[in-house]
């Protein structure tokens, strides 16, 4: 449930700060079959999350259970701000086909002109920051490799 697509489309249900139940049961929740559909390579949607979820997860010994129940016998993930980052916007491409977004309609969740704007905050703090939306870059950028049928891979971004 933390991805772009979803964020955005509570955003359009939510007039106030307060997500109420009956809000929460109208969002576009992808159904638990969803996950078992072809993504690419023969690979389905649940190959490519877990090992993102997993890393972005396991940072510290106490999580070790949980990484041992997804098959994971490795230390910890080091914390790294940028792969962190990376990983965050592949999950958000693979959501995006998930939801069968167009890659037009993705431009316009990440950015929608004003006064639509969707993710304002977002978008000025890493303009400040890198000097560009960083973010929809590697959304779009992961995307794109998606949709041309190979994994989501920002590593060389």
């Amino acid at each position: 449930m933390n991805s772009l697509p979803l964020d955005w489309a509570a955003r359009l249900s939510v007039g106030g700060t307060n997500l109420n139940f009956f809000i929460i049961k109208q969002l576009p929740i992808l159904p638990p079959e969803t996950y078992l559909e072809e993504a690419c390579l023969g690979l389905k949607y649940v190959e490519l999350i877990v090992p993102r979820v997993l890393e972005l997860t396991y940072t510290a010994h106490d999580l070790e259970p949980f990484a041992r129940d997804l098959g994971y016998e490795g230390p910890p993930f080091i914390w790294d701000d940028e792969r962190r980052h990376k990983l965050k916007s592949e999950l958000d491409a693979i959501y995006a086909h998930m939801y069968r977004l167009e890659r037009e309609d993705l431009e316009w969740i990440l950015d929608a002109p004003p006064p639509s704007a969707s993710f304002p905050t977002l978008k000025r703090k890493e303009m400040k920051e890198f000097g560009e939306y960083r973010t929809q870059r590697y959304v779009l950028a992961a995307y794109d490799q998606m949709a041309r049928g190979e994994l989501p891979d920002l590593s060389n971004e």
